[in-house]
């Protein structure tokens, strides 16, 4: 009987917290606590130290090499200053030249083998090349080939040799009205003389020529009325030096002048082609003028 009583309390008692609490009251419990995913961001492509940005780099050494050349002759190098007009063009290519001279009017090899100043400057400093400019119409002449030419550059070639440096023939132009006395009656005909007697001592002496008179003759083909003589028909205007520059740029670095900036103040058509014949005349065929 007691237990009968003891369950029909326990009942009694379930029912009215049933009651009490009702369906709102149900417990609810928080579902899982997680972090919310992050709101995806753009990640860079790169890495955190961009690639460089491409820079052109030049085709020539940074620090080119100096190349140093001593110019002996007379008035057809020192007018217009041909020696610096070559530094200038030199510099215009991305090379670094320095250059010097021992010129005289009317300056000759057998006289420079004698003056105490040329032969100075051909020991004071280690030059590369030592440019050799004759008398312009010397060359020219059989008799005077033999007599006072070739035992001239003979003496001179083996002082710079002596000094370490290489020598080198610059082949000046003919007049323009040729050499009539000594029975050249064209400009032509006494420049084929001007190379002949140029060529048989560079062979002889195996040293490299520098062909300015063939490069007035090609230039001269090409454009009649180019003023490469001053009034006098012998000394070079400023176009003549000029040209004469450009040949030896094409010599000694043996690369084309055509398109260096450097004009000496020429108009650019004129100084283009000028810059063409020198390339021409030097690069087409180098081996003519001993040029390895």
């Amino acid at each position: 009987m007691f237990k009968l009583f003891a369950t029909t309390i326990i009942l009694i008692t379930l029912i009215a917290l049933v009651s009490a609490c009702g369906p709102s009251a149900t417990p609810t419990f928080p579902t899982a606590t997680r972090t919310p995913a992050p709101t995806p961001t753009a990640l860079p492509t790169a890495t955190a130290t961009p690639a460089p940005t491409p820079i052109a780099l030049p085709t020539t050494s940074p620090t080119p090499a100096m190349i140093r050349v001593l110019f002996i002759g007379n008035s057809l190098t020192f007018y217009n200053d041909l020696p610096g007009m070559f530094a200038r063009l030199a510099q215009s290519g991305g090379h670094v030249a320095q250059v010097d001279e021992s010129s005289a009017g009317g300056g000759t090899w057998a006289g420079h083998t004698k003056s105490a100043i040329t032969l100075s400057k051909i020991k004071q400093r280690k030059w590369d090349l030592v440019v050799l400019q004759e008398q312009s119409d010397y060359p020219a002449v059989a008799a005077q080939r033999q007599e006072l030419v070739y035992p001239a550059a003979r003496l001179l070639s083996g002082r710079v040799r002596e000094s370490g440096a290489t020598p080198v023939l610059f082949m000046t132009w003919g007049r323009r009205e040729g050499l009539p006395e000594a029975g050249f009656k064209t400009y032509a005909e006494m420049q084929a003389q001007v190379e002949a007697g140029y060529m048989e001592i560079a062979d002889d002496l195996k040293v490299m020529v520098v062909p300015v008179g063939i490069a007035w003759q090609n230039a001269i083909a090409q454009k009649p009325q180019l003023e490469l003589w001053q009034s006098d028909g012998i000394h070079p205007t400023r176009e003549g030096t000029y040209l004469s520059a450009c040949v030896f740029y094409a010599a000694i670095f043996r690369q084309s002048p055509a398109g260096l900036t450097y004009r000496a103040e020429l108009p650019e058509e004129t100084a283009s082609l000028l810059q063409a014949a020198a390339a021409k005349t030097v690069l087409e065929n180098p081996k003519r003028w001993n040029i390895p």
